[in-house]
């Protein structure tokens, strides 16, 4: 898609279609009260008429208005006008995109940015027109014919400003909200992939296409022999059983100084979890090709920087596998040996992700980053004690912890913290190993954590968990892209391009 900005007479610009708000009891935002006194107050009439009255999300379509130089003028319901949040302005704009998508119009000039809802800034409004868009247009194709796809697309959407003071921030704006959005797009078309054609050397391939565009991202592939030499052996255990290959796949941005820290991001690459021995009941078992959300949330973040040429430094590290039950697979009660030195006993070999992440982080430390954020679909106890809203947040770093929690409000894609406590640790204790990999069932996206920070005690760390806010399921099934924005509101606080939040 191509987001634009205009200014200017909105009765005079010709568009396929014009896009007003209308709060409840028929108040018209500012753009459609000009818009209506250029039409000598058609737009009043015809809300008299009781057909929209403004509720949120509801629309109206006319067309020919009288003094309009647009072909249509679409009525969107914004809801109650003192209670105007950023979820309604959201789901106005989705109603929108969608009726726009069942027109002929292709193009149309948005004033919907002009109502900023209660405590958010003209920025992250014109921000969230576009982000909302791109995710609204977004339909998956690569393996099926599209019979349900709009015969004319939204292919333009142009934000209108009131005044040439506000282009500056509007295209700033409009700029951010493209790169994080495709960024998003590429995490959804990977996670959407099936794991017959999404494997470990597939996403490996699409890494090193993805640095063949930018000349400041380079991609290095680790193969098994690579970590084997490294003693990753909680890593290759879990790839043991499967025929294909696991893969590190390591991003290197160079934006900023040579000798600046980097922010290392690593997701979780997980092509398909079968649950290995310790096997996964058989319904809904295909939404674990989803497994990988994390490693496709570092591609789409990665991909944004480098569209926004950001100026720092972003390591990205996506351990890929797949976790099959096998003769050769992880069985529960075996003991294996991380790269760290530490010993893990294999309790149950579903809880896969932990072992190619530990390996993972302890590779990180070779890097000296400012900051390590791991990412992944990682425990169905997260899914329980939070639902599919914010994605959990374990860090025992409290300023690091405020940082990714205002970033998260800021990009619209929220995180809860959860504890992190030493209590919880001696519920990982092993009488044959260093640790077990599971904690039992109490707290298990806790201790899922918790098993993880005993690989990171030498830099600044945290874990998002995001298996209930990486994909939708039933009807509306299909990856949802997060945490790519978080991950680059977070780049662009670091890199200086945006202010931090107070």
């Amino acid at each position: 898609m191509e987001f634009k900005i205009k200014t200017g007479d909105l009765a005079k610009h010709k568009t396929p279609c014009l896009v007003l708000g209308v709060f409840e009891k028929r108040k018209l935002a500012e753009p459609a009260q000009a818009v209506d006194q250029a039409s000598g107050g058609r737009l009043t009439e015809i809300l008299k008429r009781g057909d929209l009255d403004g509720e949120t999300g509801r629309t109206l379509m006319l067309y020919d208005v009288p003094g309009i130089a647009a072909e249509r003028v679409l009525l969107v319901g914004c809801g109650k006008h003192k209670e105007f949040t950023r979820a309604n302005y959201r789901q106005a704009l989705a109603a929108a995109v969608d009726l726009l998508q069942r027109t002929h119009a292709g193009d149309a000039l948005s004033t919907l940015a002009e109502s900023i809802p209660d405590g958010l800034t003209r920025y992250l409004a014109l921000r969230d027109a576009v982000t909302t868009t791109a995710d609204r247009v977004y339909r998956y194709s690569r393996t099926k014919e599209d019979k349900q796809a709009p015969k004319t697309p939204l292919r333009t959407l142009t934000l209108w400003v009131a005044t040439r003071q506000q282009v500056d921030t509007a295209e700033q704006a409009t700029r951010h909200g493209a790169a994080i959005a495709a960024g998003v797009t590429l995490a959804k078309e990977l996670g959407n992939l099936p794991g017959n054609i999404c494997t470990p050397s597939y996403l490996a391939d699409q890494a090193l296409d993805l640095a063949s565009r930018f000349d400041k991202l380079t991609v290095e592939v680790l193969e098994e022999a690579q970590m084997e030499e490294l003693g990753m052996g909680a890593l290759l255990s879990v790839s043991r059983g499967s025929r294909q290959p696991a893969k590190l796949i390591c991003f290197k941005y160079q934006g900023g100084p040579q000798d600046q820290k980097p922010v290392v991001l690593v997701g979780k690459g997980l092509t398909f979890d079968a649950g290995g021995i310790s096997i996964k009941p058989a319904a809904e078992m295909d939404e674990m090709k989803y497994d990988m959300c994390g490693g496709a949330g570092v591609f789409g973040a990665v991909q944004a920087a480098c569209e926004l040429d950001l100026p720092l430094n972003l390591v990205g590290l996506v351990p890929a596998s797949e976790n099959l039950p096998d003769g050769a697979a992880n069985k529960p009660g075996d003991i294996i040996k991380s790269m760290s030195g530490q010993t893990i006993e294999v309790l149950n070999t579903d809880a896969e992700g932990r072992l190619i992440l530990c390996d993972t982080l302890t590779y990180s430390e070779r890097f000296d980053p400012a900051v390590v954020i791991d990412l992944a679909t990682l425990t169905g106890a997260c899914v329980v004690a939070l639902g599919k809203h914010p994605s959990g947040l374990f860090t025992a770093d409290d300023r690091l912890a405020q940082e990714i929690q205002d970033a998260g409000n800021d990009a619209w894609d929220r995180v809860w913290r959860m504890p992190l406590w030493e209590d919880y640790q001696a519920q990982l204790d092993s009488n044959f190993a260093d640790m077990a990999n599971i904690g039992g069932r109490d707290g298990g996206a806790i201790t899922a954590a918790c098993f993880l920070s005993r690989y990171t005690k030498k830099y600044r760390w945290a874990h998002l968990d995001i298996a209930g806010t990486a994909w939708l399921s039933g009807k509306e099934k299909g990856g949802t892209g997060r945490p790519v924005p978080l991950l680059v509101q977070i780049l662009l606080q670091r890199s200086g391009v945006l202010p931090m939040t107070d």
